[in-house]
């Protein structure tokens, strides 16, 4: 190497690290480059398979297992329901817990916010919404049961139905036997 006054050093022969080291760094570039193209391009065919799947009604049926329901609701008193879920040929696929909070309380039915989560073997559902519960001075009659329904909108989820939307209908048929059919978006 060789210096002149007031100039840099500068080198006699090519400065083989540093031409490799720039070539090096190039082709990383090129290959972190295409790398991401090749993950977005994945990314956005399984976020596509993804909503095509979501895109669904699930049919399920309902087995109580446990609720700590009162026998006289009461404003501002919560209570939750929780279920065994199967699907259509009888197989468990999971559960569903139901927190409820009565609003209101009149001498033929009562308001109550809900919210609902479904834990199924590929993901949770979640759902929240209002309904009017019929019978609210006596919940849990055994004798002269008269089925009800009632319908929440489906807020999210995970696994499966992340980002799911929807709504989310359940059916009391009897005490202990309920239906619900999911229609996703």
């Amino acid at each position: 190497m060789s210096t002149r006054a007031g100039h840099r050093p500068y080198a006699s022969a090519p400065d083989i690290g540093n031409v490799m080291t720039s070539i090096d760094r190039r082709n990383a570039l090129r290959m972190a480059s295409a790398a991401a193209v090749g993950v977005g391009a994945a990314l956005g065919a399984a976020g596509k398979a993804h909503a095509a799947r979501r895109a669904s009604t699930l049919n399920l049926s309902g087995k109580r297992a446990a609720a700590d329901i009162p026998n006289v609701l009461t404003a501002g008193a919560p209570y939750f329901v929780h279920y065994e879920l199967r699907d259509a040929a009888g197989t468990p696929v999971g559960t569903e817990s139901a927190h409820s909070l009565p609003i209101t309380v009149g001498l033929d039915e009562a308001l109550v916010l809900s919210t609902v989560v479904l834990r199924l073997t590929d993901g949770t559902l979640t759902a929240a919404g209002a309904f009017e519960r019929p019978l609210p001075a006596v919940t849990e009659v055994v004798l002269g049961y008269q089925p009800w329904s009632h319908t929440f909108a489906v807020t999210g989820g995970t696994g499966a139905y992340n980002g799911a939307s929807g709504e989310l209908t359940i059916e009391h048929r009897t005490r202990d036997d309920s239906a619900l059919t999911a229609t996703l978006n």
